[in-house]
């Protein structure tokens, strides 16, 4: 999705770094320090503009939230929300998530939530998708024993590959849900993305997988 240039995103970056970071390298095992509270870490690799992940700082204050984004103009709405919001549970990364190991310690991260990613449906360009298993090697180096990853998305042809990927990395794949939005399921915070497609009628996949 291209998103429109935001005029002064980077002076708004650079006037705000009590929330956002543009290289978390410095910040490598000792992420707790940039909370109010030490609370278990979950983070959103590919948060968009924000929805889902404010919503979730708001929703659970026991828990810290980072939301990792390779897009400025994205990040940038997602750090308006935080302005306004002044949530002491939510940080902002702006890099991308494939060198999550260069800015987190091993076993800092309690969670990892992936929301309606890029399905990358050509062949030549499975290596992209974040459930491809170079992406799921690294979101287990930084991951607690035994953490979780949550995934949703609308797509089916890469719903179907995470739900192979994940069992063939060796996850134990917990719950599935085929039409989240037909289901018993409670406490769902839905992305931008989420509202648009669930209106149209689409089915919402999710699942929640472990790390053993």
């Amino acid at each position: 999705m291209r998103l429109r240039n935001k005029p002064g995103a980077l002076d708004t970056i650079k006037n705000s770094p009590q929330y956002i970071l543009m290289d978390g390298t410095d910040w490598k095992g000792k992420w707790q320090q940039r909370f109010e509270k030490p609370h278990p870490i979950h983070i959103e690799v590919g948060s968009g503009k924000g929805q889902f992940i404010v919503g979730m700082a708001k929703a659970n204050p026991e828990i810290n939230y980072i939301a990792i984004e390779l897009q400025t103009n994205a990040i940038i709405s997602i750090l308006e929300k935080q302005l306004e919001e002044e949530l002491p549970n939510l940080q902002l990364l702006l890099v991308n998530g494939a060198d999550l190991d260069e800015y987190f310690e091993t076993g800092e991260i309690a969670q990892v939530y992936l929301n309606f990613s890029d399905p990358w449906p050509k062949t030549r360009h499975e290596k992209r998708r974040l459930t491809h298993k170079n992406f799921l090697q690294v979101y287990e180096k930084i991951a607690q024993p035994e953490a979780e990853l949550h995934f949703k998305t609308d797509n089916q042809g890469l719903f179907e590959y995470s739900l192979g990927s994940l069992s063939q990395y060796g996850m134990t794949l917990q719950k599935v849900w085929l039409n989240l939005h037909d289901s018993q399921f409670e406490g769902n915070v839905m992305t931008e993305y989420e509202e648009k497609f669930s209106k149209k009628g689409q089915p919402i996949y999710r699942l929640e997988a472990k790390f053993n």
